[in-house]
């Protein structure tokens, strides 16, 4: 089994999706932008997780490799990879879908509640109603054509949603440990100017060890979500394994 990750930046890695992932066989491969643009064959995958960056979806002019990131991604998604994609890489899987991606109202960077929106569908992702999360985005989407609305907070409605089967869009980051706040708020640290949806460098450093936990508990169901309802789903070994300590 393997899971290939899209990483735009050094300081945003995939955090807790690590452990998990190394607790249940995957090999690991990635393509890094900073330092490669390489992409393997979907059909040679059988989880693509898109993370992060501090940079637009639609800044192609300047990226260029986005050009090719989001056909890639079309290209997965096509193929029935399972497909995760966190902050911007919501944002991606909504560009590459057709929806489009613009600034948001007000920018959300710290610990809040995201709220589920319930769906009655069997084959669809049900987040709780009210869960705190991790926030650092600036910018927002309109759902894809067909797609399914999963959650909102009290100042982006669009924060996560579901393509098919097997493909999860999410604006906050349940994969956050100590470890990676902290190297987010080195890197990004100029943007923490507090206002009422923007927390200092303080407030989101001293979170409760309990926020890491369900938020990081909430990210492996929505992982098991995704096995499960992928192509290869009969050769998961999810169930097994319990999630790993912080780190």
């Amino acid at each position: 089994m393997r899971a290939h990750t899209l990483q735009h930046v050094p300081f945003e890695g995939l955090g807790f999706i690590e452990n998990w992932l190394g607790q249940v066989g995957y090999v690991f491969s990635f393509t890094r932008f900073f330092e490669s643009e390489e992409f393997p064959e979907p059909d040679s995958i059988q989880l693509l997780i898109i993370l992060g960056g501090p940079m637009s979806v639609n800044d192609e002019r300047e990226y260029p490799w986005l050009v090719r990131e989001k056909a890639f991604i079309r290209k997965c998604i096509e193929a029935g990879v399972p497909t995760l994609g966190i902050c911007m890489g919501a944002q991606l899987i909504a560009s590459a879908l057709g929806a489009k991606v613009y600034r948001s109202a007000v920018q959300e960077i710290g610990w809040f509640p995201v709220l589920g929106s319930p769906t009655a569908l069997m084959t669809s992702f049900e987040f709780p109603k009210s869960t705190p999360v991790f926030h650092w985005h600036g910018e927002t989407f309109d759902l894809p054509e067909g797609a399914l609305h999963l959650a909102k907070s009290g100042v982006c409605q669009n924060q996560a949603f579901q393509v098919g089967d097997s493909v999860i869009g999410m604006q906050f980051h349940l994969e956050m440990t100590p470890r990676a706040v902290r190297a987010l708020v080195e890197a990004c640290g100029d943007e923490l100017v507090p206002s009422q949806y923007v927390q200092s460098a303080a407030q989101l450093l001293a979170a409760p060890s309990k926020n890491y936990q369900v938020a990081n508990e909430l990210l492996v169901e929505v992982l098991k979500f995704l096995a499960k309802a992928g192509r290869n789903s009969s050769q998961s070994p999810w169930n097994a394994v319990s999630p790993a300590p912080l780190i």
